[in-house]
Formats: structure tokens, sequence, C-alpha cells
């Protein structure tokens, strides 16, 4: 590093437990580009002095991740699916004090739907969650076709709150709110062959999801471990085919890159990282077995 090393970073709290610094640099390495990329822990209530003193220390682009990705949208300029899905998770810095922002949360979750070849306009959906990523998963849904996706959170008013947006918002997608009750949750979940984890379950490592699911399709949690083995995970180990959020992480962190380096850089073009193998190099690292992911190899 040195005068003309350009920074990028993550924001979040906690941020001790991320790999985007791990895959981020990786991205960086292979493309022969003067940067790197740092982990900054950041407090709900400093986002803002954070966010102006990152951008007065010329740091080029963020990630932001929990709790920051609904709290960050009145503070940035952000463009149209951000602004729809009402959550952020990338800044580009521009020069006159702004950031510019997207999300690219929804182009990770739709990127793993392609990659399980998962087909979501033929089953209701079960989501767990109500937060900012629950929001850009709806978003990739509906993208893709849903019809049907029930809705459970802990906090039935955030459920309802959420519902009635993305109501209003998707024409084509019902959502539907879904008891935080054992008995109706498996009840649902035998009737959808996709089921998702968008809450924080599975965070910290000594929680359980208070839910089995008994079922059959595929099961995606976005929370990630490095082992892969999350409460989500555990919960749907009989019936699904089930991946923690490490797929997810790695497609929207290539989509974060694009959005930062898809410009020229010395009037050469940046080489754009490939999922399958940047999949393959972050399991090889972390010593985790290979997820199976047909649809990132066509």
């Amino acid at each position: 590093m040195n005068g003309q090393t350009a920074l990028y970073g993550i924001i979040g709290e906690p941020i001790a437990h991320s790999l985007s610094p791990l895959f981020q640099n990786h991205f960086i390495k292979m493309a022969n580009i003067d940067a790197a990329y740092l982990p900054f822990l950041v407090t709900q209530p400093r986002l803002s002095q954070a966010l102006n003193g990152l951008h007065a220390a010329h740091i080029q682009g963020l990630n932001i991740t929990v709790p920051h990705k609904e709290n960050v949208l009145p503070l940035v300029t952000a463009d149209k699916d951000a602004t729809m899905i009402g959550a952020v998770n990338t800044l580009k810095r521009v020069e006159n004090g702004d950031w510019l922002a997207t999300n690219t949360d929804w182009q990770g979750f739709a990127d793993v739907l392609q990659g399980l070849q998962a087909v979501v306009s033929q089953t209701p959906i079960l989501l767990f969650g109500a937060g900012g990523t629950a929001r850009a998963i709806c978003h990739a849904l509906q993208h893709q076709g849903a019809k049907d996706i029930w809705l459970c959170n802990r906090s039935p008013e955030r459920a309802q709150k959420l519902a009635d947006e993305l109501n209003i918002a998707y024409a084509h997608t019902q959502i539907h709110i879904l008891d935080w009750d054992t008995q109706a949750v498996a009840q649902q979940a035998k009737e959808c062959a996709i089921v998702i984890n968008s809450s924080s379950i599975g965070l910290h490592d000594n929680d359980e999801f208070p839910f089995k699911l008994e079922g059959s399709g595929i099961a995606i949690d976005a929370v990630y471990k490095p082992h892969g083995n999350t409460a989500f995970t555990r919960a749907t180990s009989h019936g699904y085919l089930s991946t923690d959020g490490l797929p997810m992480l790695i497609a929207q962190g290539i989509a974060s890159f694009k959005f930062w380096h898809q410009s020229t850089s010395q009037n050469l073009p940046v080489m754009m990282p490939n999922q399958l193998s940047s999949l393959a190099w972050v399991e090889q690292t972390l010593s985790r077995p290979p997820l199976t992911l047909p649809g990132w190899r066509t």
C-alpha cells in the first residue's frame, strides 16, 4: 500500500466475522488493481458521522451490513432498485461529498436462485425475517416471477408493515403473513418448496433456529458461517437441498465489485471475478466442502 492505493471497505456492527475482506482483496489481486479492502466497526449512533469521515478520507467504496442497511438510505443518493427495496448495501464515493448507493443483495440472491436452478413461480415461498435483507430477497423473488411469499417474523407488526409496502410495490406477487408459531410454520413449510432465512438467527454460534422444518425442496440461509453450518441449515437438514449464505455473499460481492470497477482503469478493462471460481477459491481457503450450484456452470 502507498499514497496511490485506493481504499474500499465494509461497515457494520459486528464486523469482525465478515468474510468480505477475504474475497474482495482476492478480487483486487486477481484484477491487478492498486487497492485494498478493510473492515470498519461502526455503531448505529455514529453512522452519519462515519460516512462523512470515510468520505473525507477518500474511501472509494463501501459495503453496508447489519444493522445499517435501512438506516443508511436517507444519508445517500440511491438508485431505483435500492429505493424500491428500501435498503442499501453498496456505496460509491463521488466528489461532491455524496455517496451513490445501490443494493447488490437482491442481485446476489437472484444469482443463487439461478445457481440452484430454482423455479420460484411454481411454488409458494416461506421467508423468515422482515428487515433489509428480506426486502432485497423479495425484490429478487418478484423479478423471477414469484406469485406467493409467506412472511414469518418475530415481530408481527414489522412483518405486516413490510407486507403492506410490498403488496403495493409488487402487483404480481402476493405477500402473506404467517404467525411465528410452531404448528403454523410446520404446516406452511410442507407446502413451500423454497424456504429462506433472512433473519439474524444464526449470527451467534449458540443460536438455534426455533422451528424444525420438514419438507422438500431448496432451503437458503442469508446467514453464513466459515464452516457452512448455521442454525437454519441444521433446521432444514432433512428433506431440503440446503445452503448457508456463502454463495449469496460472494455473488453480491461480485456485483459490488462491478459497481465500483466496471469502468476502465488506466484505459484497460478491469477483469471481473467469476462466480463459480470465486466460490471454489473461498471454499478451499476455508477448508469447507464444495457446494453444488449447477446453474453457475452454464
